[in-house]
């Protein structure tokens, strides 16, 4: 069995949107819905703290990290290629976006997902907070979860 591959980062370029909205559309309508596509693509326009996930050399993935509150963070807009999904880069993200979170000081990260990436995030020990049915659009539930970065 082959391990994990190795994921780069690095900080999102303009150069970097059409793969990141290549790898939107991919998961769609799976992990978001399409009427989001809209304003992820407005986010793309210059977001602090957002980054890129490269496999040799290609953009697979994306994440952001903002601060909101003192000592809190948000997770924004993480995906993945459905193409590396299952390999591990999920889990190396998720490494990354806590590392981070502890380094700035972060005491809680918040995480606004779907019922269906939310199983994901509960594995990095992710709380539901609350649910609201339909919230991303019809058949998208929106879960707002947070993750308290030294628990995990």
């Amino acid at each position: 069995m082959k391990g994990t591959p190795v994921a780069a980062f690095r900080d999102y370029s303009p150069e970097d949107r059409e793969d990141c909205l290549r790898i939107f559309d991919e998961n769609c309508p799976e992990f978001f819905a399409p009427n989001e596509r809209a304003e992820y693509a407005e986010y793309l326009g210059g977001p602090p703290g957002y980054e890129v996930c490269l496999l040799e050399g290609e953009v697979v993935g994306a994440f952001g990290l903002s601060p909101e509150a003192a000592r809190e963070m948000s997770l924004r807009w993480i995906l993945l290629s459905p193409r590396v999904q299952r390999m591990g880069l999920g889990s190396a993200v998720m490494a990354r976006a806590l590392s981070k979170a502890r380094g700035e000081g972060a005491s809680r990260i918040r995480i606004s997902a779907s019922h269906k990436s939310a199983p994901f995030f509960a594995r990095f020990s992710a709380r539901e907070i609350s649910t609201t049915p339909n919230g991303w659009g019809p058949g998208m539930h929106r879960v707002e979860m947070e993750i308290v970065p030294g628990s995990t």
